[in-house]
């Protein structure tokens, strides 16, 4: 008779803090929305320059559906096909470029970076000169910067920028932000750029979006109680970056941006007790949950949800995703 098999050893606990809200945001949801309804109404292929969001499960769902992304608009061949332009926001040489070759074009913007850009055009306007707080080299600053002639803003990154930079005229001059930088660095520039330049203008309501607001905060809720946090999302999401920033500097001993269960590195979380899981902006909620079902298979999981806003944002698609009919 053959010896029954030993008993498996039982799984350690582990307490994982899930914090809400985390993944989409309005934003990126509708963005995600005008390729998707895009691809119904006119059929494949549709064009998308750049990620339409900074997410490869989400940017290869698209492609799988007949999406064809491309970088610029000379990747492109003639065609009646759909172009449209992702999240983050283009220079205004890219419609006006898409206009010149007859080529229809739908604009996937989010209109809290299009706050941002007509803040820029407006200040340019009143003859004032632009502090743009960013990252340089992220799409959104390129596109921000793209609104405005060459050398009519200056891009400031850091508190030690906004110490040494220079202005034409300390009288005349306007600062907008990047929408999903962090809040507290943020502040931080800010505070440099008043002190120095007392006349400075601001925004009427802050750049920085409520989505990426809303999702520090949730982290600074939790971070304090972690062993570790997963942030899931991209290495090119700035959001997503500020959130694995934000956990650190509220708390959290180690926090590591992850993009989906398969790429867990689990030597960072052998003996913890407690896990703290969010999601940047663009990571879909299917990546958070396989990742928390991967843990469940390592470890016997108690899941406490941790709600500190809700969100009812949306945001509609364009008119002529809307309407029925030829564009």
């Amino acid at each position: 008779m053959p010896k029954p098999a030993p008993d498996q050893p039982p799984r350690p606990v582990l307490n994982i803090l899930l914090a809400a809200p985390r993944g989409f945001c309005a934003g990126v949801d509708r963005a995600i929305k005008i390729v998707e309804l895009a691809l119904q109404k006119f059929g494949a292929p549709v064009y998308v320059r750049h990620e339409i969001v900074h997410n490869r499960h989400v940017v290869d769902s698209l492609k799988a559906k007949g999406a064809i992304f491309v970088e610029e608009l000379d990747e492109i061949p003639q065609t009646d096909a759909p172009v449209i332009f992702s999240a983050h926001g283009v220079p205004r040489a890219v419609p006006a470029a898409a206009k010149a070759r007859n080529l229809f074009y739908l604009d996937a913007t989010c209109p809290l970076v299009s706050k941002v850009h007509a803040e820029a055009r407006q200040h340019y306007e009143a003859g004032l000169q632009i502090v743009l707080i960013g990252h340089a080299g992220h799409p959104e600053v390129v596109g921000t910067l793209g609104q405005l002639p060459a050398g009519a803003a200056a891009l400031v990154e850091t508190v030690a920028d906004a110490r040494t930079f220079e202005p034409r005229d300390p009288t005349r001059l306007a600062y907008i932000t990047q929408t999903t930088l962090s809040v507290d660095d943020t502040a931080a520039i800010v505070g440099v750029l008043r002190q120095r330049f007392p006349d400075i203008v601001g925004p009427r309501k802050e750049d920085i979006c409520y989505a990426t607001t809303n999702r520090q905060e949730a982290v600074k809720a939790i971070a304090a109680r972690c062993d570790r946090l997963i942030v899931v999302g991209a290495p090119n999401s700035s959001n997503s970056l500020r959130l694995v920033e934000v956990a650190e500097r509220a708390g959290c001993p180690k926090a590591l941006l992850v993009q989906r269960a398969s790429e867990i590195p689990w030597e960072h979380f052998d003996g913890i007790a407690t896990l703290g899981v969010t999601a940047g902006a663009s990571a879909p909620e299917l990546l958070v949950e396989q990742i928390i079902d991967a843990f469940r298979a390592r470890f016997q999981v108690r899941l406490e949800k941790v709600v500190t806003r809700e969100e009812r944002i949306a945001f509609n698609v364009p008119r002529e995703l809307r309407e029925t009919g030829a564009p």
